[in-house]
């Protein structure tokens, strides 16, 4: 099975190369911090799905430190197949996520997950999943994060090309 990976890559501005973070201070480590979701900053977050949006709260995501991160799925958005290089931790804060283990994206076999649910994977550990509605979900764990989409062709960030027209005659 041929996996695409997309090792997100930030910088300390506080930008990520794969989906964009716009916090205004992203934080390292540095004492404590307490904010309200009011005080995020959302910026696009086309690898995850179209409409997606991306506000880090802890990172950088692409160091092995601990990351917290939000990420609001608009309705009826779809996450194909993928995996992570490490652990990761996912807490649904509103809405419902469908989601589900394996490498076929059905929706028939994923699993409800509402306000205060929770989900745990392992390195490597296929997964998916979808929304009918707006959905804001809370990923947690220990750097660096990644995405790799078990099909290459599922990455949403790929836009078909136009096909050519047959030239004039």
């Amino acid at each position: 099975m041929k996996l695409t990976t997309l090792v997100l890559t930030f910088s300390a501005a506080g930008s990520l190369a794969a989906l964009p973070c716009a916090a205004q201070q992203v934080y390292s480590g540095e004492g404590h911090i307490m904010g309200t979701p009011a005080q995020l900053t959302w910026a696009d977050a086309p690898a995850v799905a179209p409409g997606a949006k991306i506000a880090v709260i802890e990172g950088p995501l692409n160091k092995a430190v601990p990351f917290t991160f939000r990420l609001l799925l608009p309705a009826n958005a779809r996450i194909a197949p993928h995996s992570h290089p490490a652990y990761e931790r996912v807490t649904v804060l509103s809405g419902t996520f469908h989601f589900a283990h394996g490498e076929t994206f059905d929706p028939g076999k994923t699993q409800p997950l509402g306000p205060g649910s929770f989900a745990v994977m392992p390195p490597g550990a296929p997964m998916f999943g979808y929304t009918r509605e707006e959905t804001v979900i809370q990923l947690h764990g220990m750097g660096p994060w990644g995405l790799a989409y078990l099909n290459p062709a599922d990455d949403p960030r790929k836009v078909p090309a136009p096909k050519a027209s047959p030239a004039p005659r």
